[in-house]
């Protein structure tokens, strides 16, 4: 008698449940619940992405849980922030309830970040404008470089160096203030006219838009009215030297790095920059976000962000927020010696 061969992929019981597809409906049409679009939504809290996907899943589990097929997305921004706050804590589902209120407002939101060269504002605020949504994102340096082909060196000097390296160029000496505050005050007036304009021209089509640059120094740029857009300032800045430096110096070793190593060369005029600008920001009312963990950095000005829409004073002590990341940094410089 022959022997019955056995199936090299035995069939899955016939108790093992499918998978329930849930629907979010708010019509006739509808679309099945994605955990890829509920983190990108909630990341707007200021979570980082795998701990946003996490709270995807719980609420995907509790969908299941509840036996729906269908939902609402009003009910299912409900149950997003209950998730929030049973998982990670109220201030995270207060701010995805601010920003999805914020989705109604009838003018446009206007992010500045600004900080010297180095401190990590060009990834932060590419970070924070992808997670929140905002697609029209400008540095000042790209402004710049657009202003150097219409005015000359001849014209214009200040616009044809580094901002930490404009002394030098100026046909005329910077009086009796410090070289290098006075020809960085020189690039930051002329390229302030180009953001000014850009600004204006966003508050006109009524479209969002985040501009981030070392010429993004409070006081020299003309801001539209509340009436008129949503403004949110922000100054980042490394108070670590040693902190501030290894940023130059991981870049250099590389054989593209000759940039890099020119702003080693200016280190200290960079440094004095920093303090300059950040006297600005305490003297406008402008939050400074210190740069020591890449992850606290980018949820404090989503923060930051989230409350102007708002109005809320929600944003957490500088204090409380320095004592994060540091401790954040902490815990990075542990792992890396282990």
């Amino acid at each position: 008698m022959d022997a019955t061969p056995i199936p090299l992929d035995p069939p899955a019981p016939a108790s093992a449940p499918r998978p329930r597809h849930v629907t979010v409906r708010d019509g006739k049409a509808g679309l099945p619940y994605s955990k890829g679009l509920m983190a990108t939504s909630v990341m707007a809290a200021g979570l980082p992405p795998l701990r946003a996907f996490a709270v995807a899943e719980v609420v995907e589990q509790r969908l299941h849980a509840a036996g729906r097929d269908t939902v609402s997305s009003a009910d299912l921004r409900d149950l997003a922030a209950g998730v929030l706050e049973d998982e990670v804590g109220p201030r995270y589902a207060d701010n995805y309830r601010a920003w999805q209120c914020a989705q109604d407002r009838t003018v446009p939101l206007i992010v500045l970040v600004g900080g010297t060269t180095g401190v990590g504002k060009s990834t932060v605020a590419t970070t924070m404008a992808a997670r929140l949504g905002l697609v029209r994102i400008v540095s000042t340096d790209a402004i710049r470089e657009v202003m150097r082909g219409i005015f000359t060196r001849e014209m214009m000097p200040a616009l044809h160096a580094s901002s930490f390296d404009v002394a030098g160029h100026l046909r005329e000496p910077p009086g009796d203030a410090e070289p290098v505050i006075a020809g960085f005050r020189r690039q930051v007036q002329a390229v302030s006219v180009g953001v000014t304009q850009l600004i204006r021209r966003a508050v006109v089509e009524g479209t969002d838009l985040v501009v981030e640059g070392a010429h993004v120094v409070p006081g020299y740029v003309e801001l539209p009215g509340r009436s008129e857009a949503i403004v949110a300032s922000m100054v980042i800045a490394v108070d670590d030297e040693q902190i501030h430096r290894s940023h130059f110096v991981a870049r250099s070793q590389d054989s593209r790095g000759a940039r890099h190593r020119d702003y080693l060369a200016h280190f200290d005029d960079i440094r004095r920059i920093q303090t300059y600008v950040q006297a600005l920001a305490v003297e406008h009312g402008v939050p400074v976000v210190p740069s020591y963990s890449f992850d606290a950095t980018v949820s404090r000005v989503m923060e930051l962000v989230v409350s102007a829409t708002t109005d809320r004073p929600g944003s957490r002590p500088p204090e409380a927020v320095e004592l994060d990341a540091r401790l954040d940094a902490a815990a990075t410089a542990a792992a890396r010696q282990e």
